[in-house]
């Protein structure tokens, strides 16, 4: 409508434009030759065109190329009017053309679109065209028409459409170990209407580094044979371009399976499975089947093994110090560490290197150069004939093809002699334990070295040795295990002298025999935990408990297992063998299969996972190989605790509760929390999370002093033994400070820190500062160090409370004298009587203040060995008592009487048999004498103070 609307105001356009420039002729004609009389004009032709035209027009423009171009003729030329060409007309429906006039007189004229021509929408038109002249007059009356001429007019494309995948995704699979023409075709269309522009030309892969290729009809192939083991899946992508080179817009993604050739193996299986600490049990492959190929089989073993060599020692196991993994699993009392943390008073590790990260496992690392010397404080003077050895060890071969010996363990003369009495050392992959006994335990041939050949002991892995004797039995355990001797030598006893003995690690100590004394047979490899325990023997379950790993193979809904399966794990449950003769059960047992980490804290890391299998067909030994796969238990990062200690900070007490021994303390409170992930927080890299407190064990409790230490004979921790019952704690004690050690919980711990006193006789105290820390798997993780300082309260002098106008002044005498000349004599007198009636009020006060304190320790005692003592009691104050003192005494005069008790202290201190208890024992015992000036005394210095290291 719109279209015709538009053709009819060209026309009438056209018309007016005629009819103006005939009247505007016809005026200046009539002007120049009609200027008298107008003469009739004729119109006796009609024009004249061509009978046929063919044009050309490009889509979405609006000229159109003719041949021949448009131009009408008329005989009556130049008659105005008759002989010029006025207008042509199209006629044609659907005909988006018009055709003007460009010149009159010559009668050219011009083809031109009304609208945009779209060549998709129609490729050519056909339609009429006819020329008219301008008639007789100006009025265009009697105006005669041309013939009909057909116009052709073909519309030119443009090439401005993209080619389009008929899909965007394509699929096909493949066989493997085949090469194929075609594997699958991809096709594009374009929607240009000309052949050069609509029509593909051309096929692209853009994915780089594939073997495939594609043809320019888009068939796809692989250029070499696939395999499915190798890569079971190709995903390439695919272009297309039309024959004026324009490329398609989106690219097709072409997947493409290898579909693999029948072998026999496991199906269904993961490569890494991931295992969040504390979840317990988790499987391992359940959703795993065996693919026999449709073979027929009789049996099938099959065989699961859990490699964690890489791991601590040998395994995920309890990091605790030595002495706690020992109280924990029930080991006998009085083992030595010979391998201890370095610090102040262990020292003689502090050369060692050590290996690192390790999460907290202790591990000294001997390359041939290294050694240390054990004290002979901490050395075991007399290993009787019972004793054990135990240690970690990781050993390789031995350079060369005899290597030296390498001394774990080795008790020998310090100078003048070369003997050795006892020692542990490996030569060429064989254990030898040598114990040389001397005349005073017998004078007969004696077994003294004890050889072990095992595979163990050269395999660059960590195993735990034990070694028992009870002589002449001499018994190993390796990782649980026992072995008897494969060779037992006898030797004589060694002479008795009195010469001292060195104990070492890593090497031999060479005193005697050579120019200067110095280590030999160093040890190269690995230990860990190595302790000496004389008199006693370790039982094999306390041995297996400190060896067993807590990381292993298990198997979910063992009550569900088809009776048909048959299993075994061995000891440390890091292999599973499964052997069943129908193949479901034995796929049902293996989905069974689990993988379990008890500690609360596990290392994380990458376990490997190592499944073998073995098949038997009907008649035959073995009819198909499995592949053995590999496959990964990753063990994540566990939530790191908080462990938070709280207390009152400050304690004000006065000196007479130092005195009797005060609670540091009373409040004490130890939690732990963790914090649980809630996400990403927006607009930052932070998550956020909420606080969860959690129940966890401890392994150590630190109660340090801070400034100077204890002054002996004045100062002490306490603990009563009474506090650690029911426990699996222990504790040391020492001028420094006291150490609770052992695997309990944080409310057993918080319980025995508040039973902790501090006792002083010290004068002139103001500050006391402590410091208790704790920790977990033996200093993984830490607590805050929660400070307590004690402020002394002092009481004021007597003389300063005294009503200055009642009582006498300061240095007035009691006994006053008649105002008469006195000589030297009678003053002298008069200074003796004073000196001894102030040295008679010192003694009555010491016998008072020390009969309270005995009075007090026998109640102390008692309690205690009742078990019944009660927080009154345990608080026991006497600072209610009061004791009137003359107001001549002074600090200078009590004095003496403190520095006779302080050095019948420290006489005393020279018994160490003594403890606390024993002490506390003695003092009731003696009250039931009669107080006297003496007795007292002695009594305050039977108090055993603590030496440099006590037990508490």
């Amino acid at each position: 409508m719109v279209e015709s609307e538009w053709q009819e105001n060209k026309i009438t356009e056209t018309k007016s434009k005629d009819r103006s420039e005939g009247e505007s002729e016809g005026k200046n004609k009539g002007q120049l030759s009609l200027s008298v009389s107008l003469s009739v004009i004729v119109n006796k032709h009609k024009p004249w065109i061509e009978t046929s035209y063919r044009g050309l027009i490009t889509e979405n423009t609006d000229e159109v190329l003719l041949d021949p171009p448009l131009v009408a003729l008329d005989k009556d030329a130049p008659v105005p009017y008759a002989g010029e060409i006025c207008a042509f007309r199209v006629y044609g429906l659907d005909a988006p053309f018009e055709a003007v006039v460009l010149n009159k007189t010559s009668g050219e004229g011009q083809l031109r679109a009304r609208r945009p021509i779209d060549c998709e929408h129609q490729r050519e038109y056909t339609f009429i065209i006819q020329a008219h002249d301008c008639g007789a007059g100006p009025g265009g009356t009697g105006g005669k028409r041309s013939h009909k001429a057909v116009v052709h007019v073909q519309v030119g494309d443009v090439n401005e459409f993209s080619p389009v995948f008929s899909s965007l995704e394509y699929s096909g699979s493949v066989l493997e170990g085949r090469v194929y023409d075609s594997i699958l075709q991809v096709q594009a269309t374009d929607e240009d209407c000309s052949p050069q522009y609509s029509q593909i030309c051309n096929y692209q892969i853009t994915s780089e580094d594939t073997p495939f290729a594609i043809d320019r009809n888009g068939n796809i192939r692989n250029t070499e044979s696939l395999s499915f083991d190798a890569r079971s899946h190709y995903e390439i992508s695919v272009t297309a371009f039309d024959c004026g080179q324009k490329k398609a817009k989106r690219s097709a993604t072409v997947h493409i399976h290898v579909k693999p050739i029948c072998k026999p193996g496991w199906r269904g299986w993961t490569k890494r499975v991931d295992y969040e600490p504390g979840i317990g049990s988790k499987q391992l492959f359940p959703k795993m089947h065996l693919e026999t190929c449709e073979g027929a089989v009789s049996s099938v073993r099959t065989t699961v093994e859990l490699q964690t060599s890489h791991i601590g020692k040998g395994c995920d196991r309890e990091t605790y110090s030595e002495k706690s993994l020992q109280k924990l699993c029930g080991a006998s009392s009085g083992s030595t560490d010979l391998l201890p943390a370095p610090s102040a008073a262990f020292n003689w590790t502090a050369s060692l290197l050590t290996d690192g990260g390790r999460d907290s496992d202790l591990i000294y690392r001997f390359d041939g150069r290294q050694a240390a010397n054990i004290p002979d404080w901490i050395t075991p003077q007399n290993l009787t004939d019972q004793f054990t050895i135990a240690t970690w060890m990781k050993h390789g071969p031995s350079p060369g093809l005899r290597g030296e010996k390498e001394t774990l363990l080795c008790n020998s003369d310090k100078t003048e002699m070369n003997r050795h009495h006892y020692s542990l050392y490996v030569h060429n992959c064989r254990l030898v334990f040598l114990l040389r006994r001397d005349f005073t335990q017998g004078d007969s041939f004696r077994p003294a070295e004890f050889h072990w050949k095992l595979e163990q002991i050269c395999d660059k892995e960590w195993h735990y040795y034990v070694i028992n004797v009870e002589f002449p039995v001499v018994t190993l355990y390796v990782d649980g295990v026992t072995y008897d001797p494969y060779l037992v030598t006898d030797d004589w006893p060694i002479h008795s002298s009195q010469i001292d003995v060195q104990l070492t690690v890593g090497a031999c100590w060479q005193g005697g025999e050579v120019s200067k004394a110095r280590f030999t047979q160093h040890f190269r490899g690995s230990l860990s935990g190595l302790t000496l325990r004389p008199g006693k023997i370790e039982s094999q379950k306390v041995i297996s408990c400190l060896q067993a790993c807590k990381e292993g193979l298990d198997i979910t809904s063992l009550e569900s297992m088809d009776k048909g399966i048959k299993f075994h794990f061995n000891p440390a449950q890091s292999v599973l063998v499964m052997e069943g003769e129908d193949l479901e059960q034995v796929n049902t047992a293996l989905r069974k299969v689990s993988y379990i980490n008890s500690r609360q804290f596990p290392t994380p890391g990458a376990r490997r996972i190592h499944i073998s299998t073995t098949v038997q067909c009907f008649g035959e030994d073995v009819c198909i190989t499995i592949p053995d796969i590999e496959a990964v238990v990753m063990v994540m990062q566990p939530s790191e605790p908080r462990i938070t200690i709280t207390g009152a900070e400050q304690l004000n007490t006065p000196a007479s509760d130092l005195a009797l021994g005060l609670l540091l303390f009373r409040d004490l409170h130890i939690f732990s929390t963790i914090t649980k992930s809630d996400g990403i927080v927006p607009n930052t890299e932070h998550r956020s999370g909420v606080l969860e407190e959690m129940v966890h064990n401890l392994d150590y409790c630190d109660v340090l002093v801070l400034g100077e230490e204890l002054k002996k004979g004045l100062e002490s921790l306490h603990l009563p033994r009474s506090a650690l019952l029911g426990k699996h704690l222990d504790c040391t004690n020492s001028t420094t400070g006291m150490s609770i050690y052992g695997v309990d919980s944080m409310s057993h711990y918080a319980q025995v820190i508040r039973q902790v006193r501090f006792q002083s006789l010290r004068t002139g105290m103001s500050v006391r500062s402590f410091r208790v820390s704790c920790s977990e798997l033996n200093g993984r993780y830490t607590s805050n160090q929660f400070t307590l300082q004690v402020n002394v309260l002092h009481r004021e002098k007597a003389v300063k409370h005294v009503n200055h106008m009642v009582a006498p002044p300061k240095y007035t005498q009691l006994i006053h004298q008649p105002n008469i000349p006195s000589n030297g004599h009678s003053s002298g007198v008069a200074n003796a009587v004073t000196i001894v009636i102030v040295v008679c009020i010192v003694a009555l006060v010491v016998m008072v203040v020390l009969g309270v304190y005995q009075l007090y320790l026998t109640h102390m005692q008692e309690d205690m060995d009742l078990h019944t003592l009660s927080e009154k009691e345990k608080d026991l104050d006497l600072s209610a008592l009061t004791i009137t003192v003359n107001p001549l005494e002074s600090i200078e005069e009590l004095q003496p009487a403190e520095e006779l008790t302080e050095e019948e202290v420290e006489e005393d201190e020279e018994d160490e048999e003594d403890d606390i208890t024993s002490s506390d024992s003695d003092s009731d015992e003696e009250g039931t004498t009669t107080p006297s000036m003496q007795p007292q005394t002695r009594m305050l210095s039977k108090i055993q103070w603590p030496k440099k290291t006590l037990h508490c």
